[in-house]
Parts: C-alpha cells; sequence; structure tokens
C-alpha cells in the first residue's frame, strides 16, 4: 500500500509507516512533485498548509484514504470526497489539551504583556510603568463555540475564577444545563460578544463561520477587551480587526491562525505593539504529536487489514 504524507507528523510514526508501508514524503527537505505522487496514493496523511482541491482528489484516481492529522476539514473539498466514495478520518482528540493550554498561554501572554516585556528588554529597556497588565480572575471569559477545544477553556477559566459565557450553533435547554455544571453560562453570541473582557474563538471553518467575527460583531466588544483566534483564520476578518486596534477599541490581539499563512508571510497586524502572533501551533505540543502520530498508525493498520471500522474512535469520522 502506498502512502504519502503531504505534512510531517510524529518522526517515529514515519518510522513505522515506513517499515510497514511503502511511504513516500513530500515536505520539506524531501519535497516531490505533490501531482505525480498524490496520483500514485492510496492514503494521503496531511494536516494545514496544504489544500486537497476538487482538482487534486478528482486526479487521484488510486486514492482510497485521506487521514487528516488535526481536526480541521477545511481544507478539503468534501463533495468530490464524497463523490468519489474516499474514507476520510481526522484525529480530533490528542490536539484538544494543547490547543486549550495554548489559548490560555496566549490570553496570559496578552493580560501581562509578556512579549511586548521581552521586545522592550532586548532592546535594553525597562519601562515597566508601560508594563501594567491584567488579572483575569473575576474577569468574563467568552468562548465562541463550546465543542471539545472550547469547553475545555471554559473549564478552566472557571476554576481559576472567571466568570465564563459561551455560545454554540445549536443551543438547547438540555446542552445549558450540561455546561452550567460545567460553570459555564450558555448566552447568545452577541451577548457573549459584548460581555467578554477575554473573547477566545474555537469553531471551525465553514461558509457559516467564514468572518463570523467581522467589522459589525468587532465593534460590540467592550472597549479595552482581548480577541484570542486559536480556531482558523479567514473566520475573523483581520482588515476590521486592525481597524479596531488603530482606533485604540481593543487592549490587545492573540492570532495563532490568520487569512494568510505560510512562510515568507508578514501579517498586517504585525506593526502592533499589542498582538501577538504564532504560526499555528496550537497543537504543536510534544505529546501530542506522539498521540496523532499513534493514531495515524492504528487508523492505517486498520484500514490495511480491512477493520477500520473498529479502528476509527467517537469524532473521527468525516465521510
Amino acid at each position: 500500500m502506498r502512502i504519502l504524507l503531504l505534512n510531517a507528523i510524529d518522526p517515529e510514526a514515519i518510522e513505522e509507516l515506513d517499515r510497514r508501508y511503502e511511504v513516500a514524503c513530500a515536505f520539506g527537505s524531501d519535497r516531490q512533485s505533490p501531482p505525480s505522487l498524490i496520483s500514485q496514493s492510496e492514503v494521503l496523511v496531511f494536516r494545514s498548509g496544504v489544500t486537497l482541491s476538487q482538482e487534486v482528489i478528482r486526479d487521484a484516481l488510486r486514492l482510497r484514504l485521506l487521514v487528516r492529522a488535526g481536526s480541521g476539514v477545511d481544507n478539503v473539498d468534501l463533495n468530490e470526497v464524497r463523490r468519489r466514495g474516499i474514507r476520510f478520518v481526522r484525529i480530533p482528540g490528542p490536539g484538544a489539551l494543547a490547543v486549550a493550554e495554548m489559548t490560555f498561554a496566549l490570553l496570559l501572554d496578552l493580560a501581562r504583556r509578556v512579549s511586548l516585556a521581552d521586545r522592550f528588554v532586548r532592546l535594553g529597556r525597562w519601562p515597566k510603568p508601560q508594563l501594567v497588565g491584567s488579572l483575569t480572575r473575576g474577569k468574563t471569559l467568552g468562548v465562541i463555540g463550546l465543542g471539545n477545544i472550547g469547553t475545555r477553556v471554559g473549564e478552566v477559566g472557571a476554576r481559576w475564577g472567571m466568570r465564563v459565557i459561551g455560545c454554540v450553533e445549536h443551543p438547547s435547554p438540555q446542552r445549558a444545563e450540561r455546561f452550567a455544571d460545567l460553570g459555564i453560562t450558555l448566552l447568545a453570541l452577541d451577548e457573549v460578544v459584548s460581555q467578554a473582557d477575554f473573547l477566545t474563538i474555537h469553531v471551525p471553518l465553514k461558509d457559516s463561520t467564514r468572518y463570523l467575527i467581522d467589522g459589525k460583531v468587532l465593534a460590540r466588544m467592550k472597549s479595552g477587551a482581548y480577541l484570542i483566534n486559536i480556531a482558523r483564520g479567514g473566520i475573523v476578518e483581520e482588515e476590521a480587526l486592525s481597524a479596531c486596534l488603530d482606533s485604540g477599541q481593543l487592549a490587545g490581539v492573540a492570532l495563532d491562525v490568520h487569512e494568510r499563512e505560510g512562510e515568507g508571510i508578514v501579517p498586517d497586524l504585525a506593526r502592533h505593539q499589542n498582538v501577538v502572533l504564532t504560526p499555528h501551533i496550537g497543537a504543536m505540543a510534544a505529546e501530542t504529536q506522539r498521540a496523532i502520530g499513534r493514531r495515524v498508525l492504528k487508523l492505517i493498520d486498520g484500514f490495511a487489514t480491512g477493520a477500520i471500522e473498529a479502528a476509527i474512535e467517537d469524532g473521527e469520522l468525516v465521510v
């Protein structure tokens, strides 16, 4: 069975795959011509940073299995996957804790101005009065999207003594009761946006969430609030976000995901001192990557032996 890795995964998993199957890589220094490699492959393993368009999937005549080494599916043409009858699984579980922890790393960075303080010290400056930060205890944490990641973020916030509010796409009294047991109050999107001191975003990118946080929504945020996007670029309208920073409405912004990502791209938001930018590393914890690698192996082994149904865990099957 021929497997193509379009992105790097855990090195131990790559070694194990290479021992069991015919494996090719199309990333880093090993990069070859992806179209020809894809056309020869039965299994593609990928994450963010690549796009599997209708044309790519249509021309991959031998393709039988897609494995997303993470949670997002916005970079795949699902209609073509369904039309071709290709099995598509993702691995959202291991990354949830890592992304939730990264959310708080960014939140604390903004609240205590850590990155800005670091830049000052590297320049030989010591401007303590300009680096007065904010405590999180007693503040309102707004969580947009209460899935695996958002719920973890809300639970941590509640334990830290924050007032936690959140919203979901399909609210119900039953869901509100379940979230209340975790210390999270379920509200409408507008209420979450307008009340939050720290607003964090944890929804997938799809038609209904593209520019969900646009200029009109941003205008309803509290003056002096902070925004953290660790979900997907394209959910927040970055041009409008930059305007909010220019006006002084927001105290700070942290983005781990961006509308345009990749080597050599410098976001326009980089010109703001009160913005923290990271290169889509939310799930890049060593333990998380090892766990994802193990899941990739189990899913591919299951597929090779005709037992993939038994290998798939809850939430992993896409198509």
